[in-house]
């Protein structure tokens, strides 16, 4: 079995979406052979040399589950971009790059958080290009934490307060943009998370083959996750959804 889950938001602020996270641990992915992160993982992330306790037991918990055979794999979201390779040491996870293909019976699935879809949002695109060029997160990286604290906060604040005031089209994934993406990438599946709308659309490439394109949901009133079984014959992904509140 191999799951997928992103937009988890974690934070020290919502302990149920943490509790359901590790029950999560316990239960589902347990059983699982592979499990990916594909962005989001937590709220914010200012740095690996400032994880904060509630940081580490989430990363001892990732660890624990790689010792018990499930490989797991870490995509940075834009909210969780900094996360570097102590953290991945001490959790037991590979980071991968967005976007990501990897290889299920053969088949090549395309993995990505969701945002270098979301053409239409041009500022946020621009903002994300500086932010991610490797001169300004060296710098960022090396900044005083009071200071990286402070920049996370007025970050998350301004996207909030952008986000609220755009069309839920910009925000989304533009159509157009998908089928050259994925035919960019030789696949008919593509798996992503970013702009909490779980759903599977099927979809026509340009080439005329019929494609998938499938979000996964954020963990706020209810917990999202895709899972595969790479043993069934068509593959097939099946979305799941749990209430939060419900689990124990």
């Amino acid at each position: 079995m191999i799951l997928f889950i992103s937009d988890l938001h974690l934070q020290e602020q919502r302990p149920d979406i943490s509790r359901a996270f590790f029950n999560f641990l316990q239960q589902q992915a347990r059983h699982a052979q592979q499990l990916y992160i594909l962005g989001d993982f937590f709220e914010v992330w200012i740095g690996d040399d400032a994880m904060s306790e509630f940081q580490q037991q989430v990363a001892h918990a990732l660890k624990q589950l790689s010792q018990h055979d499930c490989q797991v794999f870490l995509m940075h979201g834009n909210r969780d971009f900094l996360i570097g390779q102590q953290f991945c040491q001490l959790a037991g996870c590979t980071l991968l790059p967005d976007p990501s293909v990897i290889q299920i019976q053969q088949t090549p699935i395309l993995l990505s958080h969701g945002d270098l879809l979301c053409t239409e949002d041009v500022e946020y695109l621009k903002m994300r290009r500086i932010l991610r060029n490797p001169l300004a997160l060296f710098i960022l990286r090396h900044l005083p934490l009071t200071l990286r604290h402070k920049l996370a906060r007025g970050l998350r604040n301004q996207s909030q307060s952008r986000t609220s005031m755009k069309a839920a089209s910009i925000t989304d994934v533009t159509p157009e943009a998908v089928a050259p993406f994925m035919q960019k990438y030789g696949v008919h599946t593509l798996i992503h998370g970013h702009t909490h709308r779980p759903a599977k659309h099927a979809l026509i490439l340009n080439n005329q083959q019929p494609a998938t394109r499938i979000v996964l949901g954020d963990w706020d009133k209810a917990l999202w996750y895709l899972r595969c079984d790479p043993q069934q014959s068509p593959l097939t992904f099946s979305l799941q959804q749990a209430p939060i509140t419900a689990l124990p």
